[in-house]
């Protein structure tokens, strides 16, 4: 590298993070490396701080399962601003400052540059499907450990929610499936041998969010950077998960895992990624279809959620408020879903504009809740009867390209949710949460028999706000 290059990398160090930020980073680096002093001196010479495996180990939080710690120290002493194919035996100042801003904030070339590091102590070879595959389940792991230690599920217990491990398996599974060897998709049981380049991890980072999103928040977590509010937002924990109102007091389990949270969350339009709230589950609610409608009439974009008799888990995202009427409603931005046993996400096909349908109490049309295909052929459709529906896609829906999204054609719904995402409308806030708080003789008949609302689980949003 010559002078002008050196001076360009100098410079471009003292604008990838504010002054605000550099001097907290800096501080973080004087913790790590042991020394609050700006230079230690031996021999009355200026000795450079570093900062050594067993100095990382001692400093990073103890959530990290133990190889990760290894995966970000050589990511982060193969980050060499002056010779970039090096790999040096301890972490500079310089080296610690370049491999945050590449993690947190830098390029799809910058980021898969640090992810191959972390798998290979190599910079220059090829790393293999296996070991990218252990290196995202790992990531996935630590993050959702991360998340948890530091109360940062926003509302989430994992304990109220499905397998977290089943969960994180098929997440992997879904992440490499969208990891490309030359333009091909290949099942990710094929990748395990085959030698994946830089340029393939730069486009699996460009084209897939859940892999910078996940990089950021394990790097901001792992290191103790999440609580620097007002740190110019190094961190901020409503990037991973959204708020979670709804379930908390309840005593219900959703059929959601964190990490299908995760996957969902990152599909949705922005506007309906920070807040999700519970409007209806089959535990809580019961098993009728007019309470189904009456809880999601006129609420806004909603996730619905089915689990079948046979464990399989799908759904859609309606994009706008249910309305009853005997028309096809809803935009292009609706879509199926399929959360177990793999994930996918169906999109818009632009064939016709049959998104969303919800029908009652009609003689001459279907009466039932339907996304996608036609009357009688739905990709996915729930009868006004409940408890029964069906997924038609022989070979696929016509409005989404989904396949059949239940074990079997016809299917019996086990639980089914639906979830308000976004803010509620305004036009909603005042109207009654709960029938019993139109019959005052009702709530007081439950009171002196000794039995408590569990529909209150579902209020009080405020108290929401805290974690577990």
């Amino acid at each position: 590298m010559g002078n002008s290059d050196s001076h360009s990398f100098q410079a471009g160090c003292r604008n990838q993070f504010s002054d605000e930020e550099r001097t907290f980073l800096s501080n973080i680096f004087d913790t790590l490396s042991g020394s609050d002093t700006p230079e230690e001196t031996k021999g009355g010479k200026a000795v450079k701080k570093q900062i050594t495996l067993a100095m990382l180990k001692t400093y990073v939080h103890r959530a990290v399962i133990g190889r990760m710690t290894i995966r970000i120290y050589n990511g982060m002493r193969g980050t060499d601003p002056i010779k970039k194919s090096t790999v040096t035996d301890c972490v500079s100042k310089k080296q610690f400052l370049s491999f945050l801003f590449h993690a947190m904030r830098g390029t799809a070339e910058e980021r898969s540059c640090i992810i191959q590091r972390m798998i290979s102590t190599n910079p220059d070879a090829p790393v293999t499907g296996r070991q990218v595959k252990e290196f995202t389940e790992d990531m996935i792991i630590s993050v959702i450990h991360l998340l948890r230690q530091e109360k940062m599920l926003r509302g989430w217990n994992v304990e109220k929610t499905a397998d977290c491990i089943l969960g994180t398996t098929r997440l992997t599974a879904y992440l490499m499936s969208e990891l490309k060897i030359k333009g091909e998709d290949l099942p990710a049981e094929h990748f395990h041998s085959l030698e994946i380049n830089k340029s393939s991890l730069k486009d699996w980072v460009y084209r897939v969010p859940h892999i910078p999103s996940l990089l950021h928040a394990l790097v901001a977590m792992g290191l103790h950077l999440a609580k620097s509010e007002g740190q110019g937002e190094i961190f901020n924990s409503n990037q991973v998960l959204p708020l979670c109102l709804g379930i908390k007091f309840s005593g219900m389990y959703t059929v959601l895992d964190i990490p299908s949270v995760l996957y969902l969350k990152s599909n949705l339009p922005s506007e309906n990624q920070s807040q999700w709230r519970l409007v209806y589950s089959s535990q809580i609610h019961g098993e009728s279809f007019s309470r189904l409608s009456t809880q999601i009439l006129q609420k806004g974009p909603t996730l619905l959620i089915i689990k079948d008799t046979f464990g399989y888990v799908f759904g859609g995202f309606a994009s706008c408020s249910w309305e009853v009427k005997p028309q096809f409603q809803g935009n292009s931005a609706c879509f199926l879903f399929t959360l177990s046993p793999n994930l996918g996400v169906f999109t818009y096909t632009g064939y016709n504009d049959h998104y969303m349908y919800l029908n009652h109490g009609q003689q001459t049309m279907p009466n039932g809740l339907g996304m996608g295909g036609q009357h009688n052929y739905f990709g996915l459709w729930i009868d006004s009867n409940y408890g029964s529906g069906h997924s038609k896609a022989k070979p696929r829906c016509t409005t989404y390209n989904s396949p059949q999204l239940s074990a079997r054609e016809h299917f019996t719904i086990d639980t089914m949710e639906v979830w308000l995402v976004g803010n509620i409308p305004e036009s909603d806030l005042s109207k009654t949460k709960s029938v019993l708080d139109a019959d005052p003789e009702a709530q007081a008949l439950l009171e002196m028999i000794g039995k408590t609302r569990v529909s209150d689980g579902l209020r009080e949003p405020g108290e929401e706000q805290g974690e577990e």
